[in-house]
């Protein structure tokens, strides 16, 4: 999900998180109304947000942020360890309090503490929000192994070029409304750009 500052991206996650109550429509998973369900009910189903900010626990240590993720877990195969060997380097600062941990690190972190809950939908806000661009990438090489575990990721991002490179679908909100969907090779440059300002866009696949 991409789209410019104030588009509607996180209001939207927050909604399906159960954070928000939604003013029409409803959120549904699997065909049931989970729309007034809340959050900690959602969480056991498997529905799990990485929130824009990371918003950990600045006071408590690297593992004892991942050890609250798994408070609501489903059953499933993520817990500490699988988590470490994800993030090979917090075997070393497990007892490090997040607060002294880059920003970085602290992303990981709170991408760790969503998988410790084994999430079926993760829900990424902003990964990239003020990182580094190699931080950034190591960040995004990590989600082809987490599709690869049968993990559907909906991810808002405002950097277009990581998000295409990574999905599977693009949808671009302006205002609150879609204004473009699509597979990212069936969607022109000027098309995403067109849908992301705003503009006047053409379908795919017209010249």
């Amino acid at each position: 999900m991409i789209g410019a500052n104030g588009a509607g991206k996180s209001t939207l996650l927050r909604t399906i998180a159960g954070l928000h109550l939604p003013s029409r429509g409803s959120v549904r998973l699997d065909g049931r109304d989970i729309t007034r369900l809340p959050v900690h009910e959602r969480v056991a189903l498997g529905v799990v947000l990485v929130p824009e900010g990371r918003r950990l626990f600045a006071s408590l240590t690297l593992e004892e942020n991942l050890r609250i993720g798994a408070t609501r877990a489903r059953a499933g195969s993520w817990n500490l360890e699988e988590v470490i060997a994800l993030f090979p380097w917090m075997a070393e600062r497990r007892s490090r309090p997040t607060l002294h941990l880059s920003g970085g690190e602290q992303q990981a972190v709170a991408i760790g503490r969503a998988l410790m809950a084994n999430p079926r939908i993760l829900l990424l806000d902003e990964l990239s929000l003020g990182l580094a661009p190699a931080l950034v990438q190591r960040l995004y090489d990590i989600l082809p192994r987490l599709r690869e575990a049968e993990m559907s990721i909906l991810l808002v991002e405002q950097d277009v070029t990581q998000a295409l490179r990574v999905c599977d679908r693009v949808h671009c909100l302006l205002e609150g409304r879609i204004t473009l969907s699509g597979r990212p090779e069936d969607l022109t440059p000027a098309q995403v750009e067109s849908a992301y300002f705003g503009l006047t866009a053409r379908p795919a696949g017209t010249g």
